[in-house]
């Protein structure tokens, strides 16, 4: 071959070398020039937002990594249509409830961490109430039929051997309703979630917790087993996949805050009041510690989650919209 026509080969490489050159340079300024975006979060008053206090002071006072804005409601039923529409990027939620969210939106939604762990806990001033073999015969009051307490609380009956007719399970609508049931009748049995549970104690020095069901969950699930999840968090696809960069820094801002209110539950109580989950410091304080608020993500939340959920499925499968979510469902970064 020529000089001529070795040159032309080594010009030609020279381009294509330059060509993609510029093209990893492209991608690469593409990105890391990810539009800033205010991320729109939902979340609960109780336990599942507990956790985000820290967080929502400092994006208050302009310290957080990016700007959110946040939206507090008394029921997930309030941030299930705002996910649908897209007026909400990330919602904390309780977890079969994103089961059903994820089946409604076709997947559209993936969960990205667990925030809360079992908050759930049985009342009452009745102290031969210590295994749930005692609870045989007995009337418990419970908030919503269909709700994760009656799922929780039917699972351990049945996996102590009793069955649903040998108990009577009364429903009432709010878990302040048990509370006040429980401070005029401190013999009742009531099935309070957190921080409800410190408030009835509260209200009637003879109440106290009889059983723990985060401790008798783990008993019936064997060594093993799975544990109980209450709250997870969650985003919609659609946001992961345009930003995601901002739901780094959210789950990393998440965690951190976690870590906060676990390691100054004094000024966390604060916090939860000026949020507007609880009323008051002392009984924030005291719920604090018992409220299993949590960060878990990646594999151990999938495993966690998906034990969780097969054994919801296995009660009823509309406890998790009628079908157990696939593997895209788990955001393993």
């Amino acid at each position: 071959m020529g000089k001529e026509g070795k040159k032309g080969i080594v010009g030609r490489l020279w381009v294509l070398a330059a060509a993609a050159g510029l093209l990893l340079w492209v991608l690469a300024a593409c990105g890391r020039q990810e539009e800033p975006v205010a991320v729109r979060v939902g979340g609960l008053k109780g336990p599942t937002s507990m956790g985000l206090v820290f967080l929502q002071e400092q994006a208050q006072g302009g310290q957080s990594a990016q700007e959110y804005t946040f939206t507090m409601a008394v029921a997930a039923d309030e941030l299930l249509p705002l996910m649908i529409r897209g007026e909400l990027d990330i919602a904390l939620i309780p977890a079969n409830v994103a089961g059903v969210l994820y089946n409604k939106t076709e997947g559209g939604i993936s969960v990205i961490d667990i925030n809360t762990l079992g908050v759930l806990y049985l009342v009452s001033g009745d102290s031969s109430i210590d295994n749930m073999e005692s609870l045989r015969g007995r009337t418990i009051y419970l908030t919503g039929k269909g709700t994760t307490p009656d799922y929780v609380l039917q699972y351990l009956l049945r996996a102590n051997g009793i069955d649903l007719s040998e108990c009577t399970l009364e429903y009432r609508s709010e878990a302040t309703e048990v509370a006040a049931l429980l401070a005029e009748q401190p013999q009742a049995i009531g099935l309070l979630p957190q921080p409800f549970v410190t408030v009835a104690c509260a209200q009637n020095e003879e109440l106290a917790v009889v059983l723990d069901l985060n401790e008798q969950w783990g008993l019936a699930q064997g060594e093993g087993g799975g544990s109980m999840v209450t709250g997870v968090t969650v985003v919609r696809n659609a946001f992961l996949q345009e930003y995601p960069g901002a739901v780094e820094n959210f789950l990393e801002e998440h965690a951190a805050s976690v870590r906060s209110i676990q390691d100054d539950p004094d000024s966390g109580a604060r916090l939860v009041v000026e949020a507007g989950i609880i009323a008051k410091e002392p009984i924030a304080r005291k719920a604090i510690p018992q409220c299993n608020i949590t960060y878990i993500d990646g594999e151990e939340m999938r495993q966690a989650l998906s034990g969780y959920l097969q054994v919801l499925f296995d009660l009823d499968p509309a406890a998790v919209g009628g079908a157990l979510p696939g593997e895209d469902f788990y955001f393993i970064p």
